[in-house]
């Protein structure tokens, strides 16, 4: 479950080389995973081609070929451009010819039931040339199961972007996942994408959160907790306008678990966010109020955005948070351009690809394109934690780790969904005691939701308020202790 660059991959190999591993091993020990991952979707009268390189990707694929012939498999190996050329893919090589099995540098006459890329892993560059092409047009025409080896040949390890690239039903990506597996629109090539475990040491910055992440750190509570226990938080959210922001927004705090909750909003919105949530408090003209005004004691977290469309009063705000030592989450109207000063507590910035374009500069084609590094980037730079959504949630802390949440769908595609978000995240932090795993856990159980509900209803009529509906029933199968 994690995510590594090209050259993280390369300084992998290379220590496990100068610590007594060679390459072959790493090769072999690679080849011999795939195969007992791949044969489940094989039977003994499906024929096989695979295409390999002249790198280690395709001599990964010469192993895996070799393990294929020993059990019986009907395999066509096949080097479109040439035998392999490294050392230790030349090694592989050379053995498996010694064994009698087949192998060709022309693709045999069809049908192939399964097509296995080999071809180019992590060093790809682009544009790929045009025999490479017209390569990669034929097999995405051949109606075969296809599977990638590390990564679908045409896609670069560390961006999104891609021509024409492998279109793989599943890909098995050796050691851990590349950054483009989650970028676009080179994500739409890797089918289901799994990791194969090559007995190399874990060391990343970057990782995927998982449902084993969320037990380890979200635990049942204590017999003798009470509301003071689980915090008090303030969201400043919602206009006459748009109530529904804040009602959304207080609805995901309340319903992740937060003790108490302040919603300074509009007396309008006020008047109709109360008949859905009683359990908050109201700050009437909470905005201005809040800009002019003294702060409320007792406040454990703040989140401020969510329907908002004053820019003058939001500033002044977030003028007179700034100087508390509190977390802050800032979502939606709050997202403006601006400076970050340094601040002792921190700061949580819930974009879309679309606000996050704004805030960077950047074309939301280029960010698609290189999330997790852009993501990475502002929140160094201005010392923050940024939560990129969208398909693949990006969550950036200012010391270069990272998570990815892999939960949602497109469901989540609708108005509001990210002001219950903004309100989850605040309930966890104030409820929570470490901060990263809570924004973590709110980001995954807000997708959750969602994967929840299309169980039994159509994303299409999936709303934002159906979210916090089944949050309870989600939670009760992970917080088990």
């Amino acid at each position: 479950m994690f995510i590594y660059k090209e050259v993280e991959i390369r300084n992998a190999d290379n220590t496990a080389a100068q610590n007594g591993l060679p390459g072959t091993a790493l090769m072999e020990t690679a080849g011999r995973s795939l195969f007992f991952r791949i044969r489940e979707f094989l039977n003994k009268n499906s024929r096989i081609l695979i295409l390999s390189g002249r790198g280690n990707n395709g001599g990964d694929g010469i192993v895996l070929a070799r393990y294929l012939n020993q059990s019986g498999y009907k395999v066509d190996l096949v080097f479109p451009f040439g035998e392999p050329k490294s050392d230790s893919a030349s090694e592989h090589f050379r053995y498996y010819k010694s064994l009698g099995f087949y192998w060709s540098i022309s693709i045999g006459d069809g049908p192939y039931d399964v097509i296995i890329d080999a071809l180019l892993g992590v060093g790809t560059r682009l544009p790929l040339n045009q025999s490479y092409q017209d390569l990669l047009k034929w097999c995405n025409q051949q109606h075969a199961l296809k599977i990638a080896i590390d990564l679908p040949t045409g896609v670069l390890a560390e961006r999104g972007e891609a021509d024409i690239a492998f279109h793989a039903d599943y890909t098995f990506s050796l050691h851990g996942f590349k950054p483009s597996t989650f970028l676009l629109p080179s994500s739409t090539y890797f089918g289901h994408a799994e990791t194969i475990d090559i007995g190399l040491p874990h060391d990343a910055k970057w990782k995927i959160w998982s449902e084993k992440d969320v037990k380890q750190t979200m635990k049942k509570r204590g017999t003798n907790s009470h509301k003071g226990t689980f915090g008090t938080g303030l969201l400043v959210a919602g206009t006459d306008e748009m109530p529904g922001s804040a009602m959304l927004a207080g609805l995901g705090a309340m319903k992740i678990g937060i003790g108490k909750l302040m919603i300074a909003t509009t007396s309008y919105a006020a008047s109709i966010i109360a008949t859905r949530l009683p359990e908050a408090t109201y700050l009437h003209d909470g905005l201005n109020k809040l800009a002019d005004g003294p702060f409320p004691d007792g406040i454990r977290a703040v989140a401020i955005g969510p329907g908002l469309i004053d820019k003058k009063l939001i500033d002044q705000v977030l003028e007179n948070v700034w100087e508390k030592d509190i977390p802050l989450v800032i979502d939606a109207g709050a997202l403006g351009k601006r400076e970050f000063p340094s601040r002792k507590a921190p700061v949580i910035i819930t974009p879309h690809p679309g606000e996050f374009s704004r805030l960077t500069g950047l074309s939301v084609k280029e960010i698609e394109a290189n999330r997790l590094e852009i993501s990475s980037q502002f929140a160094l730079q201005n010392n923050l934690i940024v939560v990129l959504k969208g398909a693949n949630t990006v969550i950036a802390f200012p010391n270069g780790t990272g998570l990815i949440n892999r939960t949602g769908n497109p469901a989540l595609a609708k108005g509001g969904s990210g002001d219950t978000l903004t309100g989850m995240i605040l309930g966890l932090i104030c409820s929570e005691s470490d901060i990263a795993s809570a924004i973590a856990n709110a980001v995954y159980l807000h997708g959750l939701c969602a994967d929840e509900l299309i169980k039994e209803q159509n994303e299409r009529s999936i709303v934002a308020g159906d979210i916090t509906s089944v949050l309870g029933k989600v939670m009760s199968r992970l917080i088990t202790n």
